[in-house]
């Protein structure tokens, strides 16, 4: 199944568990509203799947509490939170200083809890001879600095470069850790010819569909028919592929925590969730979707 077909299948299945929640038979023919709880979460696109298989399943657990999610990147997730129109932020980066900072302005402390991993997969076009790629490399190809894939070892063609859009974590994790290589000291961004897309499934459409492209996501969204690039920490150093594995044994180099964000520390039916899907069943449904469980 494409990851196009799961969000609409898990959203209609969302939308007809909390459908099923709302009302009970009465035993005379009628509806009795059942009193429910909403927990308003909201955040990083790649988390949406996950956050909306966790719903569905947690729906058939406990139907008096109804999980209400949205993605729209980690950062606006954040500022929902901040704003105190969500219960639980969605992040795949972890706050800024800057954003602890405003936390405490606005009178609570950001808590950040990990909930999966993952690692960020760079992939190209099937068609593309190229295999093996290192941190330099790809710093130098976001920026700009390389602009031709036979300076990378394929043909003669120029790189298209495919990006998420800035509100994203995905973004932001990979601007750090691969475009400045984790220097504190570094000001390089992102080449202004970058195509930026508002979701993962149109970095998807792209790479699938453009023998030029490159673009980078999270491993539940890689799809059969891309390219998973391998790539190096530095060059002579091991080419690794993404994977559960390589992420649990720390050899694959572009891989992060995910996490949920709250204001202080959750109590209630935010902190039972929360509990959930760090336990057994939320985390068997990290594995399922393509992630890595913290256990």
């Amino acid at each position: 199944m494409t990851v196009c077909r799961r969000v609409v299948s898990l959203g209609i299945i969302l939308a007809l568990s909390v459908l099923a929640v709302s009302c009970t038979p009465n035993g005379q023919g009628g509806a009795v509203e059942v009193p429910s709880q909403t927990i308003q979460n909201k955040g990083s696109d790649t988390m949406v799947n996950l956050a909306l298989a966790w719903a569905e399943a947690y729906a058939q657990r406990r139907p008096e509490v109804r999980v209400s999610v949205t993605g729209g990147g980690s950062g606006t997730g954040i500022a929902a939170l901040f704003n105190g129109t969500v219960d639980i932020a969605n992040a795949s980066r972890a706050l800024t200083e800057e954003e602890r900072a405003t936390a405490r302005q606005k009178g609570f402390e950001a808590v950040e809890e990990v909930v999966a991993l993952d690692a960020i997969a760079v992939v190209v076009h099937p068609s593309n001879p190229v295999d093996v790629l290192t941190i330099p490399q790809l710093a130098d190809i976001f920026t700009g600095r390389i602009t031709n894939w036979r300076e990378v070892g394929g043909e003669n063609r120029p790189i298209v470069l495919v990006s998420r859009e800035s509100n994203s974590g995905t973004y932001a994790y990979f601007l750090e850790q691969v475009v400045r290589q984790g220097r504190a000291d570094s000001q390089d961004l992102f080449s202004p010819n970058a195509l930026l897309m508002p979701s993962s499934e149109g970095i998807s459409n792209e790479v699938r569909q453009n023998p030029n492209a490159i673009g980078y996501d999270g491993l539940g969204y890689v799809t059969p028919d891309q390219k998973v690039i391998r790539v190096a920490a530095a060059p002579g150093a091991p080419a690794v592929a993404p994977s559960p594995e390589t992420v649990k044994d720390g050899t694959y180099p572009i891989a992060r925590p995910l996490y949920v964000i709250t204001r202080g520390r959750p109590v209630g039916a935010v902190a039972e969730y929360l509990e959930w899907i760090k336990g057994p069943e939320g985390q068997a449904i990290v594995r399922e979707l393509g992630f890595v469980p913290l256990h």
